[in-house]
């Protein structure tokens, strides 16, 4: 029996920013900005925290932001040029289940004594590989196309 929640493999926050730039991808098809308050309302986000999530967005460049009259949010990028790897590393950090095989956040662990030869690290080395294939090729554009 878990005492525990479970864990999850992104953040509730991760999952809100994917669902916030896909609702800003539709809607720029139409060339409409979108404002924060009817993002948090039609996919069910609260408010100061998707204007948190938008705010990291906009920082690393993936939304630009206008305010006022005709204002709100619009995709900094093409929907094909954001990939969900792209969006999971902005909220989440690191992809790879263990540090010693993450890409852009490696750290070796304490207790390995021959990196190369740990069967753990081959193993979750594929995990990685195969995880990062199928997010990388998720784009924005292919999941608004979807719906």
């Amino acid at each position: 029996m878990l005492s525990e929640k479970p864990r999850t493999m992104i953040s509730k926050k991760c999952k809100y920013a994917i669902k916030a730039i896909l609702y800003i991808a539709r809607h720029q098809q139409r060339e409409e900005a979108v404002y924060a308050a009817e993002i948090a309302e039609r996919e069910i986000i609260p408010l100061k925290f998707l204007e948190s999530i938008l705010r990291d967005l906009r920082n690393n460049g993936i939304l630009l932001s206008k305010r006022g009259r005709g204002g709100g949010y619009k995709l900094l990028k093409k929907p094909d040029e954001i990939s969900f790897t792209e969006i999971i590393r902005i909220m989440d950090g690191p992809i790879a289940m263990l540090p010693c095989v993450s890409l852009h956040y490696y750290v070796r662990c304490e207790e390995c004594i021959i990196e190369e030869n740990c069967p753990i690290r081959t193993v979750f080395l594929q995990v990685r590989d195969a995880t990062l294939g199928i997010l990388s090729s998720a784009t924005v554009d292919q999941l608004t196309k979807e719906k």
